[in-house]
């Protein structure tokens, strides 16, 4: 049997409820003749007949009848698919699978997560982080739909296979106790730390930062401890150990007894907004990506430009 013709099932459905040909085709705007071609066809694909015809119009046959149920049921089925795709399109349900990674997953990403849900309550929202690396094998399998990521001047993300969008800067930052000589600074200089010590996260882009900048200024930096994370930094700075460079956007919970200074001619990171370039995003990721874009912008408007920054 050949594959079934969905708009002939629809005409026999319209041939049934008229019970003739001429009035089927008056209300489907077409000629009797059409009429009568389309169900010789569909005739000739079952390879049963499905109408006798009659002086006052057309029967359907039992094997007209039999056909006519699946096609109810065939529309029914399209149907309940359309609306299903609808509620998809109407973000009343599905769900968005973002990825981020520890600075922005304490700082923006709650911000925009928090958004979301407030217009779009019913789509469920997965967050997973890590590190770059992690982020990116992540997008290509289509374990998430987006992603943010980071980068610096000296090592930009270009692939061809992602679609990257830069949703704001983040500069780097001084921490120093709140007694430390620079504090009160509206910004400083690296070369004028070249006798400080420093704490430093291991094996972090921060650290390449640290060593960048000092390098420049032509100097090493000492380091004196070694952290884990940027509480455990604050944490070394606020005893006294060294002092430390972080993100702006790593500083969403800034300790009372240190201060955030803007570090002159610092390298600023992006923070970018990816996902494949070949992958159309879903409804609910269009709708994330929005989110993202005023969030930042928000974010990037309230940022101190200058001064003692407490986050």
């Amino acid at each position: 049997m050949a594959d079934l013709d969905l708009h002939r099932l629809h005409l026999l459905r319209e041939v049934s409820r008229s019970g003739s040909l001429t009035s089927a085709a008056t209300a489907l705007s077409f000629t009797t003749s059409a009429v009568s071609q389309q169900i010789a066809k569909l005739e000739h694909e079952v390879g049963v007949a499905l109408i006798d015809r009659h002086p006052r119009g057309v029967v359907l046959t039992d094997a007209g009848q039999a056909l006519l149920r699946y096609a109810d049921d065939i529309d029914r089925t399209i149907e309940a698919a359309r609306a299903e795709m609808g509620e998809f399109a109407g973000l009343r349900r599905g769900q968005l699978r973002m990825g981020t990674f520890p600075t922005v997953g304490a700082s923006l990403m709650p911000d925009v997560v928090l958004a979301f849900r407030a217009r779009h309550p019913e789509v469920t929202v997965t967050v997973v982080s890590a590190r770059r690396d992690g982020l990116l094998e992540r997008l290509r399998r289509r374990d998430i739909e987006l992603t943010l990521l980071w980068d610096y001047p000296w090592e930009r993300i270009e692939d061809e296979d992602l679609t990257v969008v830069r949703l704001m800067n983040d500069p780097t930052m001084l921490l120093v106790p709140r007694d430390h000589p620079v504090a009160a600074h509206r910004s400083v200089g690296i070369g004028t730390l070249r006798d400080q010590e420093w704490i430093v996260r291991d094996e972090h882009p921060v650290a390449d930062v640290l060593r960048r900048v000092c390098r420049a200024a032509g100097f090493e930096p000492r380091i004196a401890f070694a952290a884990n994370d940027y509480q455990e930094t604050q944490g070394m700075v606020a005893a006294g150990i060294g002092i430390a460079l972080a993100p702006q956007l790593a500083l969403s919970a800034l300790r009372p007894d240190i201060i955030a200074v803007p570090l002159a001619s610092s390298p600023t990171r992006r923070i970018l907004l990816a996902h494949l370039a070949n992958r159309r995003l879903s409804p609910a990721g269009q709708q994330a990506s929005s989110v993202f874009r005023s969030t930042a912008k928000r974010m990037q408007t309230l940022a101190p430009a200058a001064g003692n920054a407490s986050a």
